[in-house]
């Protein structure tokens, strides 16, 4: 009987490591993808970069372009890279205006998308890490984490009251001045200063009660009905680098995505 394991490079077998014995059985393409998201964790290609053709990419792999489109296809579909015609394919930047956004997922009753967010940072110090911030972000109890909190408004009115926890270890030159002087996504921020960029996140979502606290930051009354967002964010190699806990004001947005 034929083996049903795909054929890899001996070259990109190398390059792939000790994936564990499952990686062998995952189909050429993703083997491949794999192998560039290593290579983006390392840095070899920057946020905003030109990588390699996917002729060039083919030879260095020794496997057909076609399979190397596959990966990279997947990869744009991610917003990890991006294409632009006739130019060819670039490591996605926070700052490019398509990422931008792509996890705040509200959107106006009226407008639709692209309703520019302003931001405004109220707070950032050192904590010592809550058990569920800490298992959120993989760390030990009482870890120290950098706590952010942000309001997010529409058009002059508050909207969004962010409450965002980064590993202190990885973010130490994080400090409420520089958050400040930022005039980018924080996103961007956090890929430009520190090196990490956040390309998925999963996300849950429950309906709370305003608190008094939540409440005056929002401008509405205390016990009014918020959408609670729970996000943990991850950069390459699926390691968790943010958890945020967002209350969102509903009552002109509603929450949207897209579901395959």
């Amino acid at each position: 009987m034929a083996d049903p394991r795909p054929e890899i490079s001996p070259r990109a077998k190398g390059a792939a490591g000790t994936g564990g014995a499952g990686a062998a059985f995952s189909p050429l393409y993703r083997q491949i993808k794999d192998l560039l998201v290593q290579s983006l964790d390392r840095g070899e290609w920057k946020p905003g970069e030109l990588i390699p053709s996917e002729i060039d990419l083919a030879a260095r792999f020794q496997v057909s372009q076609g399979t190397v489109r596959k990966a990279v296809d997947e990869l744009a579909a991610e917003h990890v890279l991006l294409r632009r015609q006739g130019k060819g394919t670039f490591v996605a930047t926070h700052h490019e205006a398509r990422v931008r956004y792509r996890f705040l997922r509200l959107a106006s009753d009226e407008a639709g998308e692209g309703e520019l967010a302003e931001s405004r940072i109220l707070e950032c110090r050192r904590v010592r890490a809550s058990a569920e911030i800490a298992r959120g972000l993989e760390l030990r109890a009482g870890e120290t984490v950098v706590a952010i909190r942000r309001l997010l408004s529409f058009n002059g009115v508050p909207t969004v009251l962010d409450d965002i926890s980064l590993p202190g270890s990885v973010f130490r030159r994080l400090t409420l001045e520089l958050l400040a002087a930022n005039k980018g996504p924080l996103y961007g921020l956090l890929e430009s200063e520190f090196g990490v960029s956040m390309i998925r996140a999963d996300e849950k979502l429950r309906a709370v009660a305003a608190t008094p606290e939540a409440a005056a930051a929002l401008n509405v009354a205390a016990g009014s009905p918020l959408l609670q967002v729970d996000r943990t964010s991850y950069t390459y190699g699926d390691r968790p680098m943010e958890f945020r806990r967002g209350l969102y004001l509903t009552e002109r947005y509603h929450y949207r995505n897209s579901l395959n």
